[in-house]
This record gives C-alpha cells, structure tokens and sequence, in this order.
C-alpha cells in the first residue's frame, strides 16, 4: 500500500524534511526555514572523543528534539514509538500507513540503498509513505533523490543499528490540530527558547561557549589528524554540504528569521535577522579555510579559522541576546 500526497520537494535537511512531509499529509505546509526555527533547532556543539578519529562540529539539536518542540509549539499530536524488536517495529509502521498516515522514521543512513556514500550515520530521518512486498517507499531529501524506495531488508537493517545517536527502531507520527495553529505566537516563543538554550549551556562543548571551544582547539587540527588530506575537507564539508542548507544552519536560522519578521512586527527579531544575515557567510569562510588546511598543510588558514571562530562566538552570542529580547506578545 502507498499513501498519495506525501511530499516535500527540495529538503535540505532530512528531519524537517521528514516533519515538512507529515505535515503536509496534514493540510499545514509550512517553510522548511520555518520548521527549523520553530523546533528552536540552531545551536553548536564541538564533540571531540578519544574514540573517535577526528572531532564532529555539529549546528542543530539533538535528534527528534526539532520534531517534539514543534509539535509542542503547533499544538500537534505526536506519538513516537521505539522498540527492540524489529517485528513489533515493523507492526508498528503498518498500522499507522494502514490507518492512512505517513510515518517519520529515524534509522542508520548506511543501510538504505540509495545512499552512495556508506558512512554511519544513526540520526538520520525519512518519511516512509508506504511498502509492497520487498520494497518501502521513502521521502528523502532532495539530495538523496526525494521519492525514493530501499529494500524491506535493507530498512530493517537501518533502523534496528546500534550505535552513536541510533535510536530503537523509532517511529513517529504528526496529527494536526482542527485549524491553524497561530505562527506569530509560536515564533515568538521559539526564538525565545532557542535563544535561552545557546546563551545558557549546561556544558563548555555547546552553544556560544562550544564556538569559544572550537576556536581554541581548531588550531591543532594538523596535528590531531592522522590524515589531515581527508579529514579537514570532510568537516568542511559536513558544515556547508551534510543536510545543513549551508553555513552550518545559519543559511537556515537566517532566512528563518526574515520569514518571521514578515509575521511578527519586532525590532529585536528583525536586528536578529539582519545579524544572522551577516553571520551566516562566516561560517562559510571558516569552512574555505578548513578545506585549504587539509589541502595544503598549511597551518595558517587554521590560525585564521581559529580568529573566525572566536569572532563568531562573539557575534552570536550578541544575537541571540537580542533575539532574547523578542516579547511574548
């Protein structure tokens, strides 16, 4: 069976272009821009383990976290499930299409046949609008193809992986309230809350003080490397390239704002706006610079990523202060 009108075209990011398909399903279509910045999503962490090869420069909250917040800020129904077992994972989705929903799914993007690249990468979200007997149909981004479709095997592998940000077989569905919900009163507490949480950080890695720590490790990266070649290039671009609509969501957050400005008559979000506007190809350059590190060995372009970086910290904790500001009404 396959549900008909499940779509979101162009998705950069595959958990609001998972959320953006439910909720179209639903009669509410809203801006991928806009979903992000009402899952209060933008943030900041430097993830740096001695498991790991090289350090992770990540923009968003956690997984699942911009579904649940705008589900709470919308008003919407949402019902997230996990399981141990793949059968009772696989009942569960059946239900729901069979019911005449779509289901989000978070599952391991190394499994699904339609990816090229094979890296592990356990927070990774689809919309699945259907299946027949050896295939299920996916919604995607759009630079994973959009409709797309994977083997049932291949899906069960996906979701029931174990590992860094894996979930248990999770799977989620969105009903939408009985009319619109009110998108100015719902901006104004997302661009509160997500301001609140990059101010306050429970711990140096994150928000503004995680850009702090960024600029005073990046540094060293030459060294903490052992194939600098790969490894710089690869973070680089994860932040312009990796589901992020580039600058590490800034793009995103930025043209979030200008969406909101048109909604919500606020001089603090439109200074916001216009902040993020100027922050956003910062980051870019910060990525120019990483990929020349690895590409030539030159410590220089670190040190003067490095400058960036501490800069940044500055510029978006002045933003998000502003943004802070914006009243509840």
């Amino acid at each position: 069976m396959i549900i008909d009108n499940v779509a979101f075209p162009a998705g950069q990011h595959c958990e609001t272009t998972a959320l953006g398909a439910l909720l179209r399903h639903e009669g509410l279509d809203l801006s991928e821009p806009m979903l992000f910045g009402l899952g209060e999503g933008l943030g900041f962490v430097y993830w740096d383990a001695k498991s790991m090869d090289f350090p992770f420069l990540g923009g968003r909250s956690k997984p699942t976290m911009i579904t649940r917040t705008v589900a709470d800020r919308l008003g919407l129904t949402l019902h997230i499930q996990e399981t141990a077992s793949p059968r009772k994972a696989w009942q569960n989705v059946v239900a729901a299409l069979t019911a005449g929903r779509p289901v989000g799914l978070q599952l391991d993007s190394y499994h699904l046949d339609y990816f090229t690249t094979k890296v592990h990468f356990g927070a990774h979200f689809v919309a699945m609008r259907g299946y027949d007997d050896t295939h299920a149909y996916l919604i995607d981004t759009a630079q994973q193809g959009g409709a797309v479709t994977t083997t049932r095997t291949s899906l069960e592998r996906a979701r029931d992986e174990r590992g860094p940000m894996t979930a248990r077989n999770l799977s989620y569905t969105i009903a939408g309230p009985a009319g619109r919900p009110d998108l100015g009163d719902a901006i104004r507490a997302a661009v509160r809350g997500n301001a609140h949480t990059f101010l306050n950080p429970p711990i140096a890695n994150l928000g503004h003080r995680g850009i702090a720590k960024a600029a005073r490790q990046v540094a060293r990266w030459l060294d903490r490397s052992s194939d600098p070649s790969r490894d710089l290039p690869r973070a680089a671009a994860l932040m312009e390239g990796g589901g992020t609509g580039g600058a590490l969501f800034r793009n995103m957050y930025r043209d979030f704002l200008a969406e909101s400005a048109a909604i919500v008559d606020d001089d603090n979000l439109r200074l916001g706006q216009r902040l993020y506007a100027e922050i956003a190809p910062l980051w870019s350059e910060v990525s120019q610079h990483l990929t020349a590190a690895g590409e030539t060995g030159e410590p220089e372009h670190l040190n003067r990523a490095a400058a960036i970086f501490t800069e940044l910290a500055g510029r978006e904790q002045h933003a998000m202060r502003i943004l802070a500001a914006v009243p509840a009404d």
